[in-house]
């Protein structure tokens, strides 16, 4: 919607419930968040890294922490990995409005991956790496990817024959050495790459529950709108924040946690597969200060005595969704974890205004 149309309707929304009877849509009743026009070419990638650089975070800050190994990844290292991959991607003859599908477990390289081909226009689609082989080649053919990223585990999942695709595996020497080209030449050869907001980004799937999956289509505009969105409604921080991941990032909402993790120039600390012990013990060793959770984990937390004999005192906020959270729980909780703040999805303010905001930008 051109700027000039989106003021004009302004006045037809109702300033008590947001609801426009033009477009039959509810918006919010906070001032608009400043974006960038919609005639500006900007990638996710952009203007992800235009919001890092006005961050607190430090080349030397640790963007990704891998829980299982503790191997760190800094914000220096990050972004340079990000530009010699993007020009390592262009080698391999991939281009803008490409589909690249991608099927891996979480791992400290699959988001310098997401960036280099969000940077390069090409379209991220993320699949579950233990779906099985019919369910991935189902998705293989509504999505018609240019290449696949695989590891050596998941590789075998993906179609043979007359459908096999050309494929990377994430955990060979080939894939490492492109993470370390010369970082000069590739900041010069993205210079020359134009991605329009209104250009596909990624191809996100549902879950399946009500019959195969089916994929969703969103653009850089989408994922820039909702991010600038979540940027204006930031806390200041107090020290680094730390995140502990426990969400599969072929997911919307793990997806864009990435992406939101480091437009904030946070830490993120991911974990393969979750376990609850596990769970505790990344958070007192990486001081991990916030997290998303469900009911029953709040529950677990409030009730374990294991969770005891463990440091977690670096806690401030706790995410909460996927159902409801009891009163009696969260009181519960709140008696044992005094100093942790627990945001319900369903229920407070804030969630409910990013909501909302998620559902006008999509």
């Amino acid at each position: 919607m051109a700027e000039e149309s989106a003021a004009n309707l302004r006045r037809w929304i109702d300033p008590k419930s947001g609801y426009c009877p033009r477009t039959k849509t509810f918006h919010s009743l906070r001032p608009p968040v400043p974006l960038p026009p919609l005639s500006q070419p900007l990638s996710l990638t952009q203007f992800t890294l235009s919001l890092l650089r006005s961050s607190t975070a430090k080349p030397t800050t640790s963007v990704l922490i891998d829980a299982a190994s503790g191997r760190h990844v800094s914000y220096q290292t990050f972004l340079s990995q990000i530009h010699s991959l993007t020009l390592s991607l262009q080698s391999l003859a991939l281009s803008k409005g490409h589909v690249a599908f991608i099927l891996s477990p979480p791992s400290l390289h699959v988001p310098v991956l997401y960036f280099s081909l969000l940077a390069l226009g090409v379209v991220v689609c993320p699949a579950n790496p233990i779906g099985s082989e019919s369910e991935i080649a189902h998705q293989v053919r509504l999505t018609r990817p240019a290449i696949a990223f695989a590891t050596s585990a998941t590789a075998n999942k993906l179609p043979k024959g007359d459908d096999k695709i050309r494929t990377v595996i994430l955990d060979s020497p080939e894939f490492l050495s492109m993470l370390d080209r010369d970082g000069s030449s590739v900041t010069r050869s993205e210079s020359s790459i134009e991605v329009n907001q209104t250009d596909p980004a990624a191809i996100l799937f549902s879950s399946g529950t009500t019959g195969r999956v089916k994929g969703v289509m969103l653009t850089h505009r989408n994922f820039i709108a909702l991010l600038a969105g979540l940027h204006a409604l930031r806390r200041e921080p107090d020290g680094q924040p730390v995140s502990l991941f426990t969400l599969p990032l072929f997911h919307v909402f793990g997806f864009f946690m990435v992406v939101r993790a480091v437009a904030l120039g946070e830490t993120l600390v991911l974990m393969e597969r979750f376990e609850f012990e596990a769970m505790l013990r990344a958070v007192e060793r990486h001081k991990v200060s916030s997290m998303p959770v469900s009911p029953p984990l709040i529950v677990a937390l409030s009730k374990s005595e294991l969770a005891q004999k463990y440091d977690l005192s670096s806690l401030r906020l706790l995410g909460c969704g996927g159902a409801p959270l009891g009163k009696e729980a969260a009181d519960r909780f709140g008696e044992r974890f005094p100093n942790v703040e627990v945001i319900q999805g369903n229920a407070n303010e804030t969630i409910s205004k990013v909501r909302l905001y998620t559902i006008l930008c999509f």
